[in-house]
């Protein structure tokens, strides 16, 4: 998929745009607070899917005493050429070739994006919770029946969870957890199953792109961490991950009791991220952490272009700082058929680009 052009009306900083990017690596640089994040954010708003900023309500989003803002792009798609439009105001709103969409979130597969930016370092230094949302958020934009299982789960996990404080005071409602452990039991072992299957195409895609940005010194792996304390795979037959699980939350109910929550499931996993057989949490560099979550960005491109058949715009905001040159370059000049767009302060950092575009921003505008 490739933007052929792009309109910017009102949003945040940026008063008027008309971008008309290459097919390749776009690179927007300039000073801090001049646009450039914005300008990302914009479109990766098309997506359908929530900004990556920490972001109140999408009246953020709309130019001081602007009534609205509207995004548009036209895109190629396997040579046919699409209209996607997002107008906001309180909400948003989405038309895709001039038609209203139910939801935002129907733009999902028809313009598929993957973004990187600063927040996401998260994925290394902080706790389980990030690398659980990453992943289930590789999941919920290729499998609809992830996005029910996990609300379900959700919803009975939080059912489980009420009853066991009940429980405490009111003995006789130890008879109901059953079911709730049956449910628990059940959700849990299909979500990581799926989680686990993703993880493993996910550890070939990133550790290969990991091995061509380092240069082939260093190794990158990953792996999926069950609370159960079994390291299951994806061809683990999942009524035995189902005995397993509905056991163990018997086994460990005086636990759950006593502090009021379920101490077992999906809910308490995490991913393994080792960096030449060393914990990258702990270990690796801060060049070495952007490099790792870099490589899962684009191991996560691959997999939505196998989902959905076309390659996904890659917004990279930032990126460059804390790499050096050898990883720069390789950044730049070996991501592949995928559009590129590529913001940063220095412009020095692009001298080695082969082919693509360089654009200054100022002021919101695109000089």
């Amino acid at each position: 998929m490739k933007i052929d052009q792009l309109s910017i009306k009102d949003f945040r900083n940026i008063p008027s745009l008309e971008y008309t990017p290459c097919e390749n690596v776009n690179i927007i640089y300039g000073q801090n607070a001049q646009g450039k994040t914005n300008l990302i954010e914009a479109i990766w708003l098309l997506t359908g899917a929530k900004s990556f900023r920490r972001v109140k309500n999408d009246r953020e989003f709309v130019r001081f005493s602007a009534p609205k803002s509207i995004v548009e792009a036209k895109f190629s798609n396997e040579l046919r050429q699409q209209t996607v439009t997002l107008e906001i105001d309180d909400r948003r709103t989405a038309f895709l070739n001039d038609i209203k969409t139910d939801s935002v979130s129907a733009l999902a597969p028809e313009f598929p994006a993957v973004v990187f930016s600063p927040s996401h370092m998260s994925l290394i230094r902080s706790g389980p919770s990030e690398r659980r949302r990453f992943i289930d958020s590789c999941l919920c934009r290729i499998s609809p029946k992830f996005i029910k299982t996990l609300n379900d789960y959700t919803r009975a996990l939080s059912q489980r969870n009420a009853l066991l404080k009940d429980v405490r005071h009111s003995s006789y409602l130890l008879d109901t957890l059953d079911i709730w452990d049956q449910s628990i039991a059940q959700m849990s072992s299909l979500i990581i199953k799926m989680r686990t299957k993703l993880t493993e195409r996910l550890n070939d895609k990133a550790c290969r792109i990991y091995e061509g940005i380092s240069m082939g010194n260093e190794k990158l792996s990953l792996s999926y961490i069950s609370s159960l304390g079994v390291d299951y795979n994806a061809d683990a037959p999942l009524s035995q991950m189902c005995s397993d699980f509905y056991n163990s939350l018997k086994y460990r109910l005086s636990d759950d009791i006593k502090y009021g929550v379920t101490t077992l499931g999906a809910h308490r996993d995490d991913i393994g991220i080792q960096l030449d057989s060393s914990d990258a949490r702990s270990f690796a560099s801060q060049g070495q952490s952007r490099s790792i979550v870099l490589a899962l960005k684009l191991a996560e491109s691959e997999l939505l272009q196998e989902a959905f058949g076309t390659s996904p715009v890659i917004l990279l905001d930032d990126v460059m700082s804390e790499l050096d040159s050898k990883r720069r370059e390789y950044l730049l000049n070996h991501i592949g058929e995928n559009q590129v767009f590529v913001t940063c302060c220095e412009k020095a950092y692009f001298e080695n680009l082969k082919n693509g575009s360089i654009k200054e921003m100022n002021g919101g505008n695109l000089l």
